[in-house]
């Protein structure tokens, strides 16, 4: 690795949520944040050319599922920096445990309390999604963070606890109007992110909702499946 490799690869870090300071590790550079324990190791293995292993294959979206993926050019270094710090910060249970402190000495005795609760939640669950899309919709790549809706895929009062309420991947961040169709079981998505479009939305609603064959849920993972598959079953509208 060049000094010049070097340089730049720290900068990346540091702009992208690896905020200590790198260490050798071989003939690569380790990174690391105070907020998650996870790390990341950068190799150089060419011109502009990188491979970039996670210590949690969930960190990264390498094509067969594995911890590294190789990446060409500074531009899909940061691509990937990014993506491996905000799904760090959003690993399963991490949410849910952050709830967990945040609530421990909230009275819950009344609904109100409850409520209130139930709101601190549901803001972290938010947080979590924009985290994780990078503040953008998984299906139509709308990045205006104050339309966008943290949507459950298995609705938060049939979740089993906070664990599932608070997941990740137990939900999408959805434009408006995906959002309201998803939540109401018009449309679902198949477990490759292909959308599904219930017999019981007529054509021409589909054609004034500007309801698209060609939408797909983008970058989603195994772990969403489980949930998908809920929503298919439970919340999916069926013919008429």
């Amino acid at each position: 690795m060049t000094p010049l490799d070097r340089l730049r690869i720290e900068k990346a870090a540091a702009d992208c949520g690896f905020e200590m300071t790198p260490t050798e590790h071989g003939d690569g550079l380790k990174l690391r944040s105070a907020t998650f324990p996870e790390s990341i190791l950068v190799r150089s293995v060419g011109l502009s050319t990188f491979e970039v292993t996670a210590a949690n294959a969930l960190m990264v979206d390498a094509p067969d599922g594995t911890a590294a993926v190789e990446v060409q050019g500074y531009g899909a270094l940061y691509d990937v920096l990014r993506t491996a710090a905000a799904h760090a910060r959003t690993l399963p249970n991490r949410v849910a445990d952050a709830f967990r402190r945040d609530t421990a000495g909230m009275p819950r005795s009344t609904e109100a309390e409850r409520l209130v609760v139930q709101r601190v939640g549901q803001n972290l669950f938010r947080s979590a999604l924009l985290d994780y899309w990078q503040g953008q919709c998984c299906v139509t790549g709308l990045d205006v963070p104050e339309l966008l809706r943290a949507s459950h895929i298995k609705p938060w009062a049939s979740c089993d606890g906070d664990d599932e309420r608070l997941d990740v991947f137990n939900g999408l961040l959805l434009a408006p109007h995906v959002d309201a169709l998803f939540d109401g079981g018009w449309v679902s998505f198949a477990d490759d992110g292909r959308v599904l479009v219930s017999d019981a939305l007529l054509g021409e609603a589909q054609a004034r909702l500007s309801v698209s064959t060609h939408w797909c849920a983008k970058l989603l993972r195994p772990e969403h499946c489980q949930y998908l598959a809920f929503h298919r079953l439970h919340q999916f509208r069926r013919s008429r």
